[in-house]
Order: C-alpha cells, then sequence, then structure tokens
C-alpha cells in the first residue's frame, strides 16, 4: 500500500442519489462530467438547472471521503452503519484528502480541483450518528469541483496532479 506521503490513492466505492435526501446506491463505475457533478446524481442534476437558470454552478460537483476516517469513526461507535449511509460520492483510500484543497488531481480518468473541505452537517449528525459532528470535523471529507470529463470505477488510481 502506498503511503500518504506520496499523494496517490484509489476509489474503493461509489455512491450516487437521484433525489435530495433520498438513499444512496451504490454503483461500479460513473461518469464524472466536467462542470456538472457524477452523471445520474443529484448534484449533477442540479448542476444543470443552475446552467439551464443562468446561474453559476455551485462547487460541489462530488464529495469524497477516506475509508480510513470511516473504519475509526464505526470502531469508535461500534456501530452498523455502512459508509453510505454517510452521504459522500466516493469513498478513498490510502490518500490525504484534506491536502488535495487548493490542488488539481485526477481520479480514473477525470482532472478534479480540491475546493473545500466537506464538513460534517446537522443533518448527517442527525441521520446517521450524533458524534458525527465532533468526531468528523476535518475528517468528513473534501468537494471537488470536475475540470476536465472522464469514467471511473471501484479500484481507480487517485492522485495530484
Amino acid at each position: 500500500m502506498e503511503s500518504k506521503d506520496q499523494m496517490s490513492g484509489r476509489v474503493e466505492r461509489i455512491y450516487i442519489a437521484s433525489i435530495k435526501r433520498e438513499p444512496v446506491q451504490q454503483i461500479d463505475s460513473a461518469t464524472l462530467e466536467a462542470g456538472k457533478g457524477i452523471v445520474g446524481d443529484r448534484y449533477h442534476t442540479l448542476s444543470q438547472q443552475r446552467i439551464d437558470a443562468g446561474e453559476a454552478v455551485r462547487e460541489n460537483h462530488l464529495t469524497l471521503i477516506a475509508q480510513e476516517e470511516l473504519d475509526t469513526f464505526l470502531s469508535n461507535h461500534q456501530t452498523d452503519l455502512d459508509y453510505g449511509d454517510f452521504r459522500r460520492s466516493i469513498i478513498t483510500s490510502g490518500i490525504d484528502l484534506n491536502a488535495l484543497v487548493g490542488k488539481e488531481f485526477s481520479i480514473g480518468e477525470a482532472l478534479c480541483l480540491g475546493a473545500e473541505l466537506c464538513e460534517p452537517c446537522s443533518y448527517l449528525a442527525s441521520s446517521v450518528h450524533r458524534a458525527v459532528l465532533p468526531d468528523l470535523v476535518h475528517k468528513a471529507g473534501l468537494r471537488a469541483v470536475i475540470l476536465s470529463s472522464g469514467d471511473i470505477e471501484a479500484g481507480s488510481i487517485i492522485s495530484e496532479s
């Protein structure tokens, strides 16, 4: 396994939800569309609606979270939650997502830009576990913008450009 210092990791799982607050579904592969999001996901649809209305697209095309952080959380709270319950698009391993804020990186064939940390919110705490807010601050993942389209799948490499 590569160290986090090498700034590369891999996609472990991919999740989408077509409608806000709908349960996520795990998929094996996905298309990341530049300027929009994961085809079939609610954020992709919202981005297209904003484009059609002449509005700016938000910088939340996709969200990533480290499997290592989730494993620690799940172990500490001895819960049977699934990775998808945390409502992030891509579960990663072997890469420091916080270090990608403001940097370009590739996921499979797609090029992305780390926009900001994806901090836990009160909705997530109320729907998943109350400890999400204190335990996952600065550990709940990364929001990213898709700069160039490409396909990804479980096992795709994530690397800093």
